[in-house]
């Protein structure tokens, strides 16, 4: 696959960590537009059962394969929005049996894309969101929530055991240093690249990513948003391992509290 999005020597520039036990990240350089450095990363989460759960696939190297390999089985495959699904045809070709799991609008919006036809077996709706399951293995270790008011449409997951919140574009912890560690050019390079950075970071009082997401990712179904974040803040979590930037290693749900503070002032006024 290539794409000015994303690297063309992922086995070169890619970090694969040992997060926990049982928690693997695949962190790589991704630049949003072709300018703007982000970086990317996939979780790959050993269940209770000893399955495996992937989620937002990344380039799948022959590293990364041998990884999977000494981990176990991949059952599931997470397309965690409607923007993270690049790589899933490949991770679907390699590991066919797999659940893959995505928001609804996913499959309609790959087919437009002419992606490459992967079968979703769990599609998240809002039609009745309480009533969204993966299956008993999975939702043995995971909380979930659609954060259908986003408007990527995001799954957010919280993996029991290791108190660790997965997610994609809810909330952002740039710059993407560990993302860009193994590359060539700094993760804070370029004008873009640095007043985005200023925005989408967890420093200090967030003011700017608070701002973001009160007036730009909240405001089409503010009630809505503001509740799905209400659940989330409910969970028990330490770390917070985002799509973009670096892992958030200590104090997770502090820092999700301080980013989401408007939302959660405005659910407990409801």
């Amino acid at each position: 696959m290539t794409s000015k999005l994303i690297p063309p020597n992922p086995s070169e520039v890619m970090v694969i960590r040992k997060v926990t036990p049982n928690i693997t990240t695949l962190s790589a350089p991704f630049s949003r537009f072709g300018r703007v450095k982000i970086g990317g990363r996939g979780t790959i989460v050993r269940l209770s059962s000893g399955a495996l759960a992937v989620f937002s696939p990344v380039a799948l190297t022959p590293e990364v394969k041998e990884t999977v390999r000494g981990m176990g089985e991949v059952k599931y495959i997470a397309a965690p929005d409607l923007e993270h699904h690049i790589f899933l045809g490949p991770w679907h070709d390699e590991y066919p049996s797999a659940k893959v799991i995505g928001p609804e609008g996913l499959a309609e919006k790959r087919a437009k894309q002419k992606n490459e036809n992967v079968p979703f077996s769990v599609i998240f709706s809002s039609k009745d969101k309480e009533a969204n399951k993966v299956d008993p293995e999975f939702d043995a270790d995971f909380d979930h929530e659609y954060v259908d008011a986003h408007p990527n449409k995001e799954l957010v997951f919280n993996f029991r055991p290791d108190k660790t919140l997965i997610e994609a574009d809810l909330l952002f912890n740039l710059p993407a240093t560990e993302q860009y560690s193994r590359h060539g050019e700094s993760p804070t390079s370029g004008v873009l690249t640095q007043f985005f950075n200023s925005i989408n970071n967890t420093r200090g009082n967030a003011i700017w990513q608070k701002r973001l997401i009160w007036y730009a990712f909240s405001a089409s179904n503010r009630t809505s948003f503001n509740a799905s974040i209400a659940k989330i803040n409910k969970w028990d979590f330490n770390r917070i391992i985002p799509c973009h930037g670096d892992v958030i290693e200590t104090d997770g749900r502090g820092i999700f509290q301080k980013v989401m503070e408007w939302n959660l002032q405005a659910a407990q006024k409801k």
